[in-house]
């Protein structure tokens, strides 16, 4: 199986979200945080389609790499999960190395917030990646999914129907 970025992202977040998103049991499409992070995606740099290029590497799809600067662009519609983002946007840049592409850093962006952070890839990072890599690949080869995490983020989550639907309310 070829891991994404959003493996990379759902690993960090919730191994369950992981888990069962790898096993094509996908829920995305029915939440309106998802719908609303691709309008803002869609609409915050309407320039950009023309200023950069699309590329797609192994699964990984780069929505904006700019060709000059040699960096890339993930746009994301809150910071609450930075630290996921942040990884997955690693995760980028270390699949683009990996396959000869030059790249020198990225830019996570958060254009609700008005703030941008660039990111460079480091030695320790993809050492930590590699080891990302062997985890995600347990959780998806094991039979049994991941348990709940009962975390305050999951009732925003597009899965939390399906995680929640034989819990007692408490």
């Amino acid at each position: 199986m070829t891991i994404t970025g959003t493996h990379i992202n759902y690993f960090l977040v919730c191994q369950r979200k992981l888990w069962l998103f790898s096993h094509s049991i996908q829920m995305e499409h029915t939440n309106d945080a998802v719908e609303e992070g691709k309008l803002i995606h869609e609409t915050a740099y309407p320039q950009r389609a023309s200023k950069y290029e699309e590329i797609q590497v192994e699964g990984v799809k780069i929505d904006y790499y700019d060709t000059k600067k040699k960096q890339i662009h993930e746009i994301k519609k809150s910071s609450k999960l930075r630290e996921a983002h942040l990884w997955q946007l690693k995760y980028y840049l270390y699949v683009l190395e990996k396959n000869g592409i030059e790249v020198q850093s990225g830019l996570l962006e958060y254009p609700t917030e008005r703030q941008t952070e660039e990111v460079w890839l480091s030695e320790v990072d993809r050492e930590i990646i590699k080891g990302y890599l062997v985890e995600i690949q347990d959780i998806i080869q094991n039979e049994k999914v991941p348990d709940l995490i009962h975390h305050s983020r999951c009732k925003k989550c597009s899965y939390y129907d399906f995680c929640y639907i034989n819990e007692k309310e408490k």
